[in-house]
């Protein structure tokens, strides 16, 4: 009896010590899938993921601010640079592993209807919510879409802009806008909108999320572990089931 009680003292004292406690950023637009796959991956690994999921460009400051991050998972390939040419990214952890597209999403019981992308410059649309279209990478997109086929400048007085991608989601569900622009995986995780327009792919812009290990990662290799868990078979599956399309890189 003696023997199993120091046995078990021992194991409270060692199992810390093979477990890490990896802070993980994320964007916004990735919350459901991580969060999915973060309980098989608990569970495997022993090891606890803490979230802070948020706009890209938010979590790129607080990055280079000296928060105490392990892997950053972006949104856009921009936002991923400017940590990489401040070294501050683990070198050969980085891999681009997913896409997205943009639609245009209305309350679920609106009447409003899209024909064609150009009616959204129409009086019925008064107010359109963006992710922050100067710093976000769902409102970067939005925006250069929207100068691509000729309606940013039709369409600018009535932006209204939000903290991330689900804030715009949420301002849609709540009725405070006619319309949102969103990724189609927001869109497909909610059932207080429906997509009145879909931007085909080609069409649209090159939506690419990055992800990399930190340099300054207090848990080095589990934090390589986990990046490269995000590149499994059954995490792509994950990804996949909410929307995102998979690079082919990444399979």
């Amino acid at each position: 009896m003696r023997r199993n009680a120091l046995l078990a003292l021992g194991l409270a004292f060692t199992l810390p010590l093979w477990a890490a406690e990896l802070n993980v950023s994320a964007a916004a637009s990735l919350t459901d899938a991580m969060k999915e796959l973060a309980t098989s991956y608990e569970a495997s690994s022993g090891d606890t993921l803490v979230f802070n999921f948020g706009a890209s460009s938010t979590l790129a400051r607080q990055i280079q601010e000296g928060a105490p991050v392990d892997v950053f998972f972006s949104a856009d390939e921009e936002k991923m640079d400017s940590l990489d040419k401040r070294g501050l990214l683990a070198g050969g952890s980085r891999r681009s592993l997913l896409s997205n597209s943009l639609v245009v999403v209305v309350a679920a019981d609106s009447p409003l209807a899209l024909g064609a992308m150009t009616e959204l410059a129409e009086a019925r649309f008064r107010a359109i919510a963006l992710a922050e279209p100067q710093t976000v990478p769902a409102g970067i997109y939005a925006k250069q879409y929207l100068q691509k086929v000729g309606l940013w400048s039709r369409l600018a007085d009535r932006v209204v802009p939000t903290e991330n991608v689900r804030a715009a989601l949420a301002a849609v569900e709540s009725g405070n806008v006619e319309a949102g622009i969103v990724y189609k995986t927001d869109a497909l995780i909610s059932r207080k909108v429906r997509v009145a327009w879909e931007v085909p792919r080609a069409e649209g812009p090159e939506i690419s999320y990055p992800v990399a290990a930190l340099k300054t990662s207090a848990q080095p290799e589990a934090a390589r572990k986990f990046v490269a868990y995000l590149s499994s078979e059954r995490c792509l599956g994950i990804f996949a089931k909410y929307g995102f399309v998979v690079h082919p890189a990444a399979s």
